[in-house]
């Protein structure tokens, strides 16, 4: 019986943390399947003009993983993909999940943004891009950003 009430206790409490409606801008499913090289990478070409994009909660990167084993395999993906202002090698921490939105393509009907931080020599402060693992968009370098060559 504990048990039972313990489960309807954590379904409401998630329930209630899940707005009905997302409030996430960016999310395109018509964007194509990204590329990925050789090396395990996502093929990224452009470039965002939003300086919203990934680093504002509403305008994550959609990385949407479509059934790997890894949930966090598409984001490695993407921020390896990527380079410093001046090309510099990044490296990456995930800090914490946070931000739950509604999304079908999760089977509890909620989905939460992988908050990442990003570092590479000569920064004067890391920078922390919000990642959507739910959702698909299209791919592009966050501004401040490059792509890696």
């Amino acid at each position: 019986m504990k048990k039972i009430s313990f489960t309807i206790v954590i379904a409401l409490a998630l329930a209630s943390c899940v707005s009905t409606k997302s409030t996430l801008k960016n999310v395109d499913n018509n964007a194509p399947i990204p590329r990925i090289s050789a090396q395990n990478t996502f093929i990224i070409t452009e470039m965002s003009q939003d300086k919203r994009y990934g680093y504002e909660k509403d305008y994550p990167i959609n990385v949407f993983y479509n059934n790997t084993a890894n949930d966090t395999l598409n984001s490695v993906r993407f921020i390896r993909a990527l380079a410093g202002p001046k090309g510099e090698k990044i490296s990456y921490t995930k800090l914490e999940s946070c931000c739950p939105f509604p999304t079908k393509t999760s089977g509890m009907g909620a989905g939460f943004l992988d908050v990442y931080e990003l570092k590479w020599e000569g920064q004067k402060k890391p920078i922390q891009l919000y990642l959507n693992i739910y959702e698909r968009g299209y791919l592009l370098a966050p501004v401040g950003l490059s792509i890696k060559k």
